[in-house]
């Protein structure tokens, strides 16, 4: 029987040994303008799904549900970041087993153990975050209430699992297609999976939080169903994928990585609650400059990711990449400063002194997160952890850091130097 056609696997924890045919080359071969333009496109249609998540949630936040049960509101952001961290890694595992040539011969296998995986994972997500906000919601008033606690759990359960199952398909679509096509699936599986991943999870989580809500006093067992069939799915969709050889390393080292980024997030949004209390225009920037970084944290890591899987040299620090990374900083963000100041979303002027001193603090950002990357991928994988499964829930975490703490002293400078029209810190 032809080696090159069966779907091997021998015993080690990398990837790399499921050995069909011989590595994809293409990162080597790759030329940096269509890298680039690879790139900037998805980094654009990110962006603009950030964007089209935040027109959303200007929406969504004057229904019923959200006025009448605040920690619908609460929960937004911890199921959008975690949710986010699980579609951004499994976009990454799948454009390194492309690379390797894992989806030509075992594409049935990947799909159906990603999948298990992303559902066990989700589940799990989704219930820590509905508890968060539950807790966050009952510490400062004292008052528990079973029917909002348990809306909130059954909310955040099934738009988990629901958004990883569409997810999780769409993004096979997209990076067997791009191979297909030509085009590197690391240049645009991160960026395309954050795009999506805010706009589905939270269209879904308002719509199923509203029907939740309409059903409060007159089907009160279908919470309780919902998280029920929950509780069941995790350890069958956790065995499947711990059976499945692509996916049970992921599942052994995915869960510490998402919940220390959620740690790390929370010490960035208590900056936030500081900096917004002193500068309400800082919101809305916070938003572009924490997706724009962390997304090319995301790209960058999963690239290294594919390089040390394909048995490529890790290469310098400031590698091409990281160069080309750079160069799209500031072209970025100007589209989508000027995006926010057309759709007056923002409440400060757009002044030369501003845009100078925002465009420092964003590159001065994705600067430190990609030497950041490079260290924490190349150590990953001297340790024998697959970084493709660890490093991007610490960089978008840490990007979320980072770009908050280094908008404050943004803010904090202009509001110092005078500029301080009459809408910066109003």
């Amino acid at each position: 029987m032809n080696r090159s056609s069966e779907c091997i696997t021998k015993d080690s924890s990398r990837l790399i040994t499921t050995e069909l045919k011989p590595p994809d080359i293409s990162l080597v071969q790759e030329k940096s303008w269509n890298a680039a333009v690879q790139m900037f496109g998805s980094f654009l249609l990110a962006g603009f799904g950030m964007v089209a998540a935040s027109l959303v949630l200007d929406v969504v936040q004057h229904w019923p549900v959200y006025e009448q049960v605040s920690e619908v509101y609460i929960l937004v952001p911890a199921l959008l970041g975690l949710k986010g961290n699980l579609e951004m890694t499994l976009a990454s595992r799948l454009s390194t087993h492309a690379h390797l040539g894992h989806l030509e011969n075992c594409l049935s296998t990947i799909t159906l153990g990603n999948l298990c995986l992303v559902q066990c994972q989700a589940i799990l997500v989704g219930f820590l975050a509905a508890m968060a906000a539950v807790a966050m919601g009952w510490i400062p008033s004292g008052e528990f209430d079973i029917h909002h606690a348990m809306l909130l759990c059954a909310s955040s359960v099934l738009t988990a699992s629901v958004a990883s199952f569409v997810l999780g398909v769409i993004m096979i679509g997209v990076i067997v297609i791009s191979k297909k096509l030509n085009i590197n699936p690391d240049n645009i599986a991160t960026p395309i999976a954050a795009s999506l991943g805010d706009l589905t999870t939270l269209a879904l989580l308002s719509w199923i939080a509203t029907l939740l809500y309409r059903s409060i006093g007159t089907n009160i067992l279908l919470p309780a169903i919902i998280i029920i069939i929950g509780a069941v799915l995790v350890p069958v969709c956790g065995y499947a994928a711990w059976k499945n050889k692509f996916t049970k390393q992921a599942l052994d080292e995915g869960w510490v990585p998402v919940v220390s980024a959620m740690v790390i997030s929370s010490a960035g949004g208590l900056i936030l609650d500081f900096t917004v209390s002193n500068y309400k225009g800082i919101a809305v920037f916070q938003l572009v400059i924490n997706g724009i970084g962390g997304n090319m944290a995301a790209v960058h890591a999963s690239r290294l990711s594919t390089t040390l899987h394909t048995g490529q040299l890790e290469g310098p620090v400031i590698s091409a990449t990281t160069k080309l990374l750079l160069l799209m900083v500031v072209p970025g963000q100007l589209v989508f400063i000027y995006t926010i100041g057309y759709l007056k979303a923002g409440h400060t002027s757009l002044t030369p002194i501003f845009m100078l001193i925002y465009l420092s603090a964003a590159l001065l950002q994705v600067f430190l997160l990609l030497i950041i990357s490079h260290y924490m991928v190349v150590w990953m994988w001297k340790l024998g952890i697959d970084p493709d499964n660890s490093a991007i829930p610490y960089l978008t975490a840490l990007g979320d850091l980072l770009g908050t703490a280094l908008l404050g002293v943004a803010f904090h400078i202009l509001y110092a130097i005078g500029d301080k029209d009459s809408d910066l810190g109003d």
